[in-house]
C-alpha cells in the first residue's frame, strides 16, 4: 500500500492544478501552508482535511506532509519547497487520492502516465530576491471591495452595530485611498503589507497614533477573517507593530467648577443637566446615557438598566439625588428614547454615535464656551469627577480595599483590577503627606 508521502515525493515536480476545479471539493479542504509564523526553529509543513472514512458526514485532520523542507534554513527556500509539496498534492486530489486508502493504483499509474515527470531528487531551491511569502495563484480573484464587504457582512452576525458600522467607515476610507495611491491593486490577493503600511502611515500623519493604530486593529480583524474563510493566505497585519501612543484624558472638575456649571445649567438647559447627572451620580458613560429609553428605568425598584461597556446589560440602583429631580415617566411610552435634543422622552431617529456627538457638541457650545474650559475637559470629566470624590469620601473611614470594594459595586467595572487602574489613571487615590520620611 503506498503513501501519500511516496506519492508526493514521487510527484514533487507535477505541474500546477487550479484547487477549485477538483472534484468533489466537499470530501476535503484546500490544502494549506504551517510556517509557523515564520519560526525556522519549527517545523513548517503541508495540512489539509478529508472525509473521514468512519463518519463520511465530517471531515478529518490528515496527518502534515512535511517532506524535506525542514533541511532548509531560510524562509524563501522553505516556502518555495512547500508550494510545490502544495500544488502537488491538489494535483494528487484531483486524481482521486484518498489518505485514508490504498492508492497503490494511483501510485502505478502515475510511473505509467508519459505526461507525467519521472521523479527526481528534490534539489535545494534558489533564492528569490523578494523575501515575500508567495501569493498562490490558485484562488479565485476576489476584488479587494468585494471581500471587504464579505467579511463585513460575517462580523454583522456577531457584532453590535456601532462596531460594524466603525468597520465600515474605515474600510470605506481604506478603499478610498487605495483608489487614489495603489490603483494597481484590484484583487484582494495584490494586497500586501506594505501597502497597508503605506496607508497606516498616511492616517498618522494626518491624524495620530492612536487613530492609526484603531486603524491597524480594525483591518487586522478582518484580515483574520479572509484568512480564516480562505479568502487570503495569510493576515500580514498581524505583524505591522502597534505604536506608542499617549491616551487623551479628560481632566476632572474641582467642586467650584461643578457648582458653578450646575447652576447655570439649571438656568439655561434643564435636559442638558439631567443628561450630566446620569453621568455624575450613575456614573454612566455618555454614550450608555444616550441609549437609555425609558423603559430601561424601574420606577418600582428605582434601578436602570443599560448596555455597558463591558457587559451586554448592567443593573444599578438610581440613587437619591438622581431620583428625585427625574420626571414623572409612569405615562410615557416605554420605547421613547430617554433623552432627545428638545425634550425628556421621545422619538431620535439616528445613529448611537451621532446622539453622543450631539449631546458633546451641545455641552461645548453651552458649557464649555461659556466657562471657558480647555479641551481636556468634556462630558467624561463628570465621571472621572464624581467617582474620585466617591473613593476619597469613603476612604476616610475605610481601609483602600475596603472603600475600593464599595466602589466597585456603584462604578460597575468588570474587577478590581480594572477599578484600581482606573483610579490611577484619573488620580483619585493619592498618598498622604510623606514629608516625615525625608
Amino acid at each position: 500500500m503506498s503513501n501519500y508521502k511516496d506519492v508526493l515525493t514521487f510527484a514533487y515536480e507535477s505541474e500546477y492544478e487550479n484547487a477549485y476545479d477538483l472534484p468533489n471539493k466537499n470530501k476535503f479542504t484546500t490544502p494549506k501552508i504551517y510556517t509557523a509564523k515564520g519560526d525556522l526553529s519549527k517545523r513548517w509543513y503541508v495540512y489539509f482535511s478529508f472525509q473521514n472514512p468512519d463518519d463520511p458526514s465530517k471531515l478529518k485532520r490528515v496527518t502534515p506532509f512535511y517532506g524535506k523542507v525542514n533541511k532548509f534554513k531560510t524562509k524563501e527556500e522553505r516556502l518555495e519547497v512547500l508550494s510545490v509539496y502544495r500544488r502537488t498534492l491538489i494535483k494528487l486530489l484531483k486524481l482521486g487520492y484518498n489518505p485514508f486508502d490504498d492508492n497503490t493504483s494511483l501510485f502505478e499509474g502515475l510511473k505509467k502516465n508519459p505526461e507525467l515527470p519521472q521523479p527526481t531528487p528534490a534539489e535545494k531551491p534558489k533564492k528569490t530576491k523578494t523575501p515575500k511569502k508567495e501569493k498562490s495563484d490558485d484562488q479565485p480573484k476576489i476584488a479587494v471591495a468585494k471581500a471587504f464587504e464579505f467579511v463585513i457582512e460575517l462580523k454583522e452576525k456577531s457584532l453590535t452595530k456601532t462596531t460594524v458600522q466603525g468597520y465600515k467607515s474605515r474600510v470605506d476610507f481604506f478603499l478610498k485611498w487605495l483608489k487614489k495611491n495603489q490603483k494597481s491593486v484590484v484583487s484582494i490577493d495584490q494586497l500586501d503589507k506594505k501597502i497597508v503600511s503605506a496607508f497606516l502611515n498616511d492616517v498618522l500623519m494626518r491624524t495620530s497614533p492612536r487613530n492609526r493604530n484603531n486603524y491597524r486593529t480594525d483591518l487586522s480583524s478582518l484580515l483574520q477573517t479572509m484568512e480564516d474563510n480562505e479568502l487570503i493566505e495569510d493576515n500580514f497585519v498581524k505583524r505591522i507593530p502597534v505604536l506608542k501612543s499617549i491616551p487623551k484624558r479628560n481632566k476632572t472638575y474641582s467642586e467650584e467648577t461643578t457648582e458653578a456649571i450646575f447652576s447655570y445649567l439649571e438656568a439655561n438647559d434643564p435636559t442638558l443637566l439631567l443628561f450630566i447627572k446620569f453621568i455624575s451620580y450613575n456614573l454612566l458613560r455618555p454614550i450608555e446615557v444616550c441609549r437609555l429609553r425609558v423603559k430601561d428605568i424601574d420606577t418600582n425598584k428605582r434601578t436602570i438598566q443599560f448596555k455597558a461597556k463591558n457587559s451586554p446589560l448592567k443593573t444599578k440602583i438610581i440613587p437619591e439625588i438622581l431620583w428625585k429631580d427625574l420626571p414623572d415617566l409612569s405615562q410615557m411610552d416605554g420605547e421613547l428614547f430617554l433623552f432627545t435634543p428638545d425634550k425628556i422622552g421621545g422619538e431620535w431617529q439616528t445613529t448611537i454615535n451621532n446622539k453622543r456627538d450631539y449631546f458633546s457638541k451641545r455641552f461645548k457650545k453651552v458649557v464649555k464656551d461659556h466657562f471657558d474650559l480647555g479641551e481636556d475637559y468634556g462630558l467624561y470629566s463628570f465621571r472621572h469627577t464624581f467617582i474620585t470624590k466617591l473613593y476619597r469620601a469613603l476612604a476616610k473611614d475605610s481601609t483602600p480595599f475596603e472603600a475600593k470594594s464599595k466602589l466597585l459595586l456603584i462604578t460597575g467595572h468588570s474587577s478590581m483590577g480594572a477599578l484600581e487602574k482606573y483610579l490611577r489613571d484619573i488620580d483619585a487615590e493619592l498618598p498622604q503627606d510623606y514629608s516625615t520620611f525625608l
